[in-house]
C-alpha cells in the first residue's frame, strides 16, 4: 500500500516540489502502478524461454583480416603531414 507519507518522502529523496493538492491523486496513481507490477509479478511462466520468440539469428558477418593502404598513398591526401601522420591545427 502506497501512503501519503511514501510520496512526501520519494518527492524528498528526488528533489522534487509537490503542491499539497496534488498528493492524494499522485497516491492514488502510484498505487495503481504498484497494484499493476504486482499483477505482473504475480503471472505464471510456463516456459523460461523468451530470449528468441521471434526465432533471430546473429546478423553480424564474420571479422575479415584486410590488407590496409600504403601510408604513402594515404598521406598524399593530406594537405599538411609529417613522420607518417596528418598534421592539424590546434584549436585556439
Amino acid at each position: 500500500m502506497v501512503t501519503r507519507e511514501d510520496i512526501e518522502n520519494i518527492a524528498l529523496l528526488s528533489k522534487l516540489f509537490v503542491d499539497e493538492k496534488d498528493l492524494d491523486s499522485l497516491t492514488e496513481e502510484m498505487q495503481k502502478i504498484v497494484a499493476f507490477a504486482d499483477t505482473i509479478n504475480s503471472v505464471e511462466v510456463k516456459s523460461g524461454e523468451f530470449d528468441n520468440i521471434n526465432n533471430l539469428s546473429n546478423a553480424f558477418r564474420a571479422d575479415e583480416v584486410k590488407e590496409s593502404l600504403p601510408v604513402g598513398e594515404i598521406l598524399k591526401n593530406a594537405p599538411e603531414q609529417a613522420e607518417d601522420h596528418f598534421l592539424v591545427r590546434k584549436r585556439a
